[in-house]
């Protein structure tokens, strides 16, 4: 999600949350019936039913092949995340705050999940893909460094020796401190070598750790499609409901 997207997102979240806690102080048990209450039932469901067909075409590849040739897959990802957003809103507003069948309940419940779950999963994938990516770049730089630096350190010798006594836990705690506010291209070549190793072998634990909590969260995904697939599937109960329920009023 580009930075732009993520900031309107995180804002339709907000205002997601905002208007299911309306409940505390607006209640209209008469709404969700009416004309203007129905239309937005309508154009709720029809918005959620986007990001079911991005997961369709996603998955099915003479599909995807079709459809991106005219639309970007990253183009649907965003038409994915704002519908699937934008149809909760619609959805609470049509509600009236009127949650009194367990169906109902259900379905608002599992909406605010799914598009939770659906946040915050593709935001901390991203942060993570980020990480990673910022954090390789840097491994790669200091890796230049060292060589330059190892290059430095092999035409002096007497430097090498130097090394030995920092071979120590403790020992090396106290020369990070003691070059704590130095610059490094003004430290001895074996100081350098050893701020840069260092360096690097932090890194590369954090790049370590990132990618754990990556894999880790490729099972959010799955977590998320099965919770979306029994959205749509208590979404259709109530759609049926409605029209049985209110076909028989009418008749």
């Amino acid at each position: 999600m580009k930075k732009h997207d993520r900031l309107t997102a995180t804002g339709l979240v907000v205002l997601m949350l905002v208007l299911w806690l309306g409940f505390l102080v607006h209640r209209s048990p008469r709404f969700a019936g009416s004309l203007w209450g129905g239309m937005l039932g309508i154009s709720g469901a029809a918005l959620m039913l986007v990001p079911l067909a991005y997961m369709v075409v996603k998955r099915i590849g003479p599909l995807k092949r079709l459809v991106t040739r005219r639309i970007a897959m990253r183009t649907l990802l965003t038409w994915h995340i704002y519908a699937g957003i934008l149809g909760p809103i619609l959805a609470l507003l049509h509600t009236g705050h009127k949650f009194v069948s367990p169906l109902g309940i259900a379905l608002t419940a599992l909406m605010l999940l799914v598009v939770l779950s659906g946040f915050l999963g593709r935001y901390l994938l991203s942060q993570f893909s980020d990480q990673i990516r910022t954090k390789k770049e840097m491994l790669t730089q200091l890796e230049i460094a060292y060589q330059q630096t190892a290059g430095e350190l092999s035409a002096q010798p007497q430097q090498i020796a130097m090394l030995s006594p920092l071979t120590g836990l403790l020992s090396r705690l106290g020369a990070r401190l003691a070059w704590a506010h130095g610059n490094v291209a003004e430290l001895p070549v074996s100081a350098r070598a050893l701020r840069i190793s260092e360096s690097m072998a932090d890194l590369e634990y954090a790049i370590k750790t990132h990618e754990t909590f990556k894999r880790l969260f490729g099972h959010w995904l799955r977590f998320h499609i099965v919770i979306s697939l029994i959205l749509y599937g208590l979404l259709a109960l109530h759609i049926w409901a409605g029209i049985y329920f209110g076909l028989r009023w009418l008749s």
